[in-house]
């Protein structure tokens, strides 16, 4: 994600933020900071979304150890209403996590391929996701760093048109279901089913990338651009 925070407000019609903004990057990994679209749910303030920052990977609110959310970076939309990890965030814990598309690798007989899976129109994505509260043991109530807010992307079986690259895609909330999607008044379990099965199928355009996008240490919009053919008379190796 590389878009200011200006955009994601404009985009997303938010009426507050909070937490320090991540900073651009091309290759967003497990763990990192990202930014959320939330709807408040204080009933001492105005109804609202709210641009937030979390932790890719949920940790639960009874997670022993927060780093239990290496493990928990997506969750599988079959699943997410049984599951003790994502089950009550499903209810009560939706979230929008922006984005501009994402990776991921083909498989093929000569290795995996790269792939940048984009809106035909570059415009803004919102992956469906849930966030979590993890309360820090070791820090007194007052602290402010004791509550780790975190997220989880929410995943699909991809479509035909893009089942030849992986059989998984993040579940895409359209524009028309943002609302819908954010409401915290939304809490039964078969009204959220509804929600997800009224999810259309993501439409997105693939496109062939670099082989340094496997490598979280290089970050650069460099890294989206398509890949260069090889030249003509050289030996892949």
């Amino acid at each position: 994600m590389a878009k200011a925070t200006s955009d994601l407000v404009a985009g997303f019609g938010i009426t507050e933020t909070v937490g320090e903004e991540p900073g651009p990057s091309w290759n967003v990994a497990p763990t990192d900071n990202v930014r959320i679209v939330t709807e408040r749910h204080r009933h001492d303030i105005e109804p609202g979304r709210q641009l937030a920052t979390a932790k890719w990977g949920l940790v639960p609110a009874w997670a022993k150890d927060p780093k239990i959310g290496s493990r928990m970076i997506n969750a599988r939309v079959e699943t997410i209403l049984e599951k003790p990890a994502f089950r009550k965030a499903a209810l009560k814990h939706r979230a929008l996590v922006p984005g501009e598309g994402y990776y991921e690798w083909q498989k093929t007989a000569d290795g995996k391929i790269p792939t940048y899976l984009h809106a035909a129109d570059d415009s803004l994505i919102a992956f469906a996701g849930l966030y979590e509260f993890w309360p820090d043991p070791t820090l007194p109530e007052d602290d402010p760093n004791k509550w780790l807010m975190s997220c989880t992307i929410i995943t699909t079986t991809a479509t035909d048109a893009l089942g030849h690259i992986h059989d998984r895609t993040p579940l895409i909330v359209p524009p028309d279901l943002y609302d819908d999607w954010l409401a915290v008044e939304t809490l039964e379990r078969q009204d959220v089913q509804q929600l997800l099965d009224a999810m259309p199928e993501p439409v997105l355009v693939p496109r062939v990338v670099s082989g340094r996008v496997n490598s979280v240490r290089n970050n650069g919009p460099e890294l989206i651009e398509p890949a260069e053919p090889p030249v003509q008379g050289t030996l892949l190796g």
